[in-house]
């Protein structure tokens, strides 16, 4: 009962730092030190071996993964393309639809390889201009981002990011694993999350507010603003044509990653071939838009430091995951699970969503629930594909709790926002809605 009470009071600490401001590989081990002392562990141990093993496992595991993605994101950003590309979605759709712009401009970047953890530095300066322009709340750029980059296209088959790679590891599946029911599932988050943060937005602007960058962080003693301002690259209809490179030009390497993963991937290991399908990307966005790229190895440069962050905050709340892994509880809660009454995809769904929670990542949740769960599921004989997308659906919901690292290099790195002021949309659009959708999912696979 106390390692239930500590576990559970944990993960509520690492969520009250994370909103607090506080560094998020700090609060882990905060935390970490709290499960262990309440859990009966070694605090020597469960410091030294299971968080730092977590921890550098998987900075090992995904490292070169987060690298490319980051890369491959300055590169699009250094080129113009990405704003090229938000440029003819907002000439498609219309200028006051600004929210759905950089939400289909994120999605377009993430399906594409782009890593979803470093999106953001892309689209951000972007979506600072059109939101500038359109008046619309600063604050709700955070969970267009999220939306865009996560809700729908991490999970979706056919996806590059790794939380669509790490099932097939242990399915021993493809990337597109999951079939019609998995498309339809996709189709349902991006169409009814979209409205939904359409809906948002406008109730907002009715209430009277307008673009307003932040500007104080909670404890905090120094001024924000809002970080695309100061470097925010000309406002979108303001750039000549021949300084953006053509749409069709710009989209070619997004669309090279997806088709030469999909297809590698039927050949060869998932993830080697993830890494060639995005040097690929990589190598074509240089060369078919080479005028555009003045400072090639500032580029890689950036990117690499993108990648760092992005993955030491996936890997500070994995390591706490580590942690939390190590105590009798958890053991408990998924043998509870595995005899949970019902479906069994709807025990392998509860499963990969709540250790998500607790680790606060949908990769890091992935990689500690899956080889306990997956030898399980696969005994009693169950469709593979059905359980990939199953379990990359509970990957997607609850993992977005504030202490998530994605969401909080999202809101406070990239935006210069603050949970209170951002968080809000991020929880309707980012974990109610998927783990709904995981649900509903999981019915589909049963009956059909």
């Amino acid at each position: 009962m106390i390692s239930l009470i500590g576990l559970i009071s944990a993960v509520i600490l690492l969520i009250y730092l994370t909103m607090r401001g506080i560094n998020i590989i700090i609060a882990a081990i905060i935390c970490s030190v709290f499960v262990a002392i309440t859990g009966g562990l070694s605090l020597e141990e469960a410091l030294m071996d299971n968080y730092m093993t977590g921890f550098t496992n998987y900075f090992a595991s995904w490292f070169l993964v987060f690298l490319l993605g980051a890369i491959f994101g300055k590169i699009m950003q250094e080129t113009k393309s990405a704003e090229s590309i938000a440029q003819w979605i907002k000439r498609t759709i219309g200028e006051k639809q600004a929210v759905l712009a950089i939400v289909a401009a994120a999605a377009i970047m993430t399906y594409g390889g782009i890593s979803m953890f470093v999106v953001g530095f892309a689209i951000y300066p972007i979506a600072v201009s059109l939101f500038r322009a359109a008046n619309l709340p600063h604050r709700f750029i955070p969970s267009a981002l999220v939306f865009g980059s996560i809700s729908f296209t991490m999970t979706s088959p056919g996806s590059p990011e790794i939380q669509n790679i790490i099932p097939t590891k242990f399915f021993n599946t493809t990337p597109t694993a999951g079939g019609w029911i998995g498309v339809v599932i996709g189709l349902l988050i991006m169409i009814t999350g979209s409205f939904w943060l359409h809906l948002l937005v406008k109730r907002a602007v009715q209430q009277g507010e307008s673009f307003s960058p932040p500007y104080v962080l909670p404890n905090r003693a120094e001024t924000e603003t809002s970080a695309g301002l100061a470097e925010d690259p000309k406002p979108l209809g303001k750039v000549k044509a021949d300084e953006l490179p053509h749409i069709i030009i710009s989209i070619i390497p997004l669309f090279l990653v997806i088709a030469i993963l999909n297809i590698l991937s039927q050949f060869m290991n998932t993830i080697t071939a993830l890494l060639i399908a995005m040097l690929v990307g990589i190598f074509v966005a240089c060369i078919t838009m080479q005028r555009f790229l003045r400072s090639f190895w500032d580029s890689l440069a950036i990117g690499t430091q993108n990648a760092l962050v992005a993955i030491a905050n996936t890997c500070g709340v994995v390591g706490f995951g580590s942690v939390a892994a190590q105590v009798s509880t958890f053991d408990q809660l998924v043998n509870g699970l595995v005899d949970l009454p019902g479906p069994p995809l709807l025990g392998l769904a509860l499963g990969v969503t709540i250790i998500c929670a607790l680790t606060g990542s949908a990769s890091g949740g992935l990689g500690i629930a899956l080889p306990v769960l997956a030898p399980i599921y696969l005994n009693q004989g169950l469709d593979p594909g059905a359980m990939h997308r199953v379990a990359a659906l509970g990957s997607g919901g609850l993992d977005s709790m504030p202490h998530n690292g994605y969401v909080v290099t999202t809101v406070r790195t990239i935006c210069r926002e603050t949970h209170k002021r951002a968080y809000k949309p991020i929880l309707y659009l980012s974990v109610i809605l998927p783990t709904i959708a995981m649900l509903l999912a999981v019915i589909l696979y049963t009956i059909f």
